[in-house]
């Protein structure tokens, strides 16, 4: 017993996970260890056994048979604790290790146990925070709101008054996690050692489980991912994030704002408060798409219970334990990848993945272009914003199963939070397709991001070949303006920078060759009106005549004509935003260069015509 005791002391001392530390404890205690083994490896053990057995006797060829293993699989997670409810949590995002079938019931695996005995909660407030309960709470329920694998929630009321909720680590919690990672990750080394079939480091995938369960095991953390969260949103006035109080929040105890909202899962009582849930869920995916593709710090988290819409039309966010960091070159990789995959360019993206980090540089990429072009191109018939996520990402599990892929952490949690956010939107709508939502939001940043790849993937996506695709620019430019807070000015400002800048140059081409063209054949049109109209020339009518068929005919201009049938279509946009554009214009080098291409060209058009028409040629 005194050994045991020993262990918890020492394991309760790691603040940051270490796999050493934590052998060195368990290696030089052995009882505890062993009894966990038993509890364990036995239950593991009979259940490998019985997947043999079925796979020995053909009964894994039977679907239904497939998938009740796999849900007995996510069962037995639950009943081994919180660390291997974790572990089957970050498993659920790795398909280059997890056939499709097993994933699928791993991403229902749900963080909810029990609760446990109100008088060790209000223990560990007290043991925490160094003072009695009374001395900082006015009021404090005994029985918690809710319970997940690490701790629970109850209500109170501080000393001022306000309404508070309290979240309470589970005793032992540490200890616990501390001996169960360091049985899975031994588990992890002996597999891939043994199993030549597991090509990704099982052992890198727990030390990285292992840090982000003790980084949410740490709720002073935690209050700091929702300071910060708060920061970086407190602009955006359809957000709320709850208030933390230092004061009564340690690394077991975390005191935050009480928020009244309801569930966006629970549609009659968000419809009761006079909101729309389309309109909520709209706000959720611009939020996970600025924090994302913005930020680089996103909630990796936001399943139901974690999302509740507020009576005053806001949508908040709660529990920041699980949140990641994407740096701005995989965010910028992950743009360019769909340019690549609406482009259908399938060798540019396997290009795109290796990247990312999830192919290494000396894979071959011949066999997965093919493999991806099989995977994407009949959702791509469809177009974008009626593709299936869950059915591309299930089929891109396959290949990334069949393929030396490795899922990069950060990734892994992506998909992970688009397919809970998925979820919670089908809820609401059963046509709800998530990258067509997601995809104005990139053609926004695709058209407003100065970053020097972004502009270069702007170019890749309008121009084919040397042939600018004006289709395509228009789809952009309205999905971009389907964006409820874009701002007109700033988005046509950025599509004048792309004309004037280096990749612009092919568009400058095609606009003064086209302009040339054009202004050479009406002045030849209006020379023979002019000499067709000689014996009348003063006569008022024909003089407007002609000046009105000029005019038609330089609007009829195409580049020009393309430019304003797509500006026209942009909400909130009046001639009076170009017009003002007029002294950036002129001052622009590009712009007076394009000028001067125009008159040198006008001039030896005239030129040559006139040489032709002295000497004969029909014109």
């Amino acid at each position: 017993m005194n050994e045991e005791l020993g262990d918890f002391i020492e394991a309760s001392g790691l603040l940051n996970y270490d796999p050493e530390a934590i052998t060195k404890i368990y290696k030089g205690h052995p009882k505890r260890l062993l009894k966990r083994l038993w509890q364990t490896l036995l239950p593991i053990g009979l259940f490998l056994l019985g997947v043999f057995c079925d796979k020995i006797f053909g009964l894994l060829q039977n679907p239904i048979r497939t998938r009740a293993r796999a849900k007995e699989f996510s069962e037995l997670l639950v009943a081994l604790g919180p660390a291997f409810i974790k572990a089957g949590q970050a498993l659920s995002t790795r398909p280059d290790i997890i056939p499709t079938v097993v994933l699928e019931e791993l991403a229902q695996l749900q963080d909810q146990l029990p609760g446990f005995n109100s008088s060790l909660a209000m223990a560990c407030i007290e043991e925490d925070l160094e003072q009695p309960i009374d001395n900082i709470f006015l009021e404090l329920e005994k029985q918690p709101i809710s319970a997940a694998s690490l701790g629970q929630v109850h209500k109170g009321t501080l000393k001022n008054g306000e309404k508070v909720a309290v979240k309470i680590q589970r005793p032992g919690l540490r200890e616990q996690i501390t001996l169960d990672l360091y049985i899975v990750r031994n588990i992890a080394k002996w597999l891939n050692k043994n199993i030549g079939l597991i090509r990704s480091d099982l052992v890198a995938l727990i030390d990285e489980l292992g840090k982000r369960v003790f980084e949410e095991m740490d709720y002073i953390n935690e209050a700091k991912n929702a300071e910060r969260f708060g920061e970086l949103h407190k602009h955006n006035n359809r957000i709320a994030v709850p208030k933390i109080y230092k004061e009564a929040t340690s690394r077991r105890v975390l005191t935050m704002e009480w928020i009244e909202g309801v569930k966006l899962t629970n549609l009659k009582a968000v419809k009761e408060l006079g909101i729309d849930p389309d309109e909520m869920i709209e706000i959720g995916v611009n939020c996970s798409l600025q924090q994302l593709l913005e930020h680089g710090f996103f909630h990796a988290d936001p399943h139901p219970g974690n999302l509740l819409a507020l009576s005053d039309g806001r949508l908040c966010y709660l529990d920041f334990g699980m949140m990641s960091e994407v740096n701005r070159e995989s965010r910028t990789g992950l743009i360019q990848a769909v340019v690549h995959l609406v482009n259908r360019s399938f060798d540019k993206l396997s290009k795109d993945f290796v990247q990312l980090g999830f192919l290494s540089e000396n894979v071959d990429l011949k066999p997965i272009v093919p493999a991806f072009e099989s995977v994407f191109s009949q959702a791509l018939e469809m177009g974008v914003s009626k593709m299936d996520f869950k059915t591309v990402t299930d089929d891109l599990s396959g290949v990334m199963y069949k393929f030396p892929f490795k899922v990069p952490p950060y990734y892994a949690l992506i998909i992970r939070s688009l397919i809970t956010l998925e979820g919670i939107a089908l809820s609401v709508d059963r046509e709800f397709k998530i990258l067509g939502a997601a995809y104005p939001y990139f053609a926004r940043r695709l058209m407003e991001d100065t970053d020097p790849q972004l502009r270069q993937s702007l170019k890749e996506m309008l121009f084919d070949g040397n042939a600018f695709k004006w289709t395509r620019l228009e789809d952009l430019v309205t999905s971009a303006a389907s964006q409820t807070d874009l701002n007109i000015e700033t988005l046509i400002d950025q599509m004048l920078d792309f004309l004037f800048s280096q990749n612009g140059g092919i568009l400058r081409k095609e606009l003064v060759s086209t302009i040339i063209k054009k202004i050479d054949s009406i002045s030849w049109y209006a020379l023979k009106k002019v000499k067709q109209k000689i014996p009348t020339i003063l006569q008022k009518k024909d003089s407007q005549s002609i000046n009105s068929e000029l005019k038609n005919d330089l609007l009829d201009i195409q580049p020009l004509k393309e430019a304003i049938k797509i500006f026209e279509r942009l909400p909130g946009f009046k001639l009076e935003i170009l017009i003002s554009r007029l002294p950036r214009l002129i001052k622009e080098r590009q712009a007076r260069k394009m000028g001067i291409e125009i008159a040198q060209g006008i001039v030896e058009k005239g030129a040559v015509r006139l040489v032709k028409v002295a000497a004969g040629v029909p014109q």
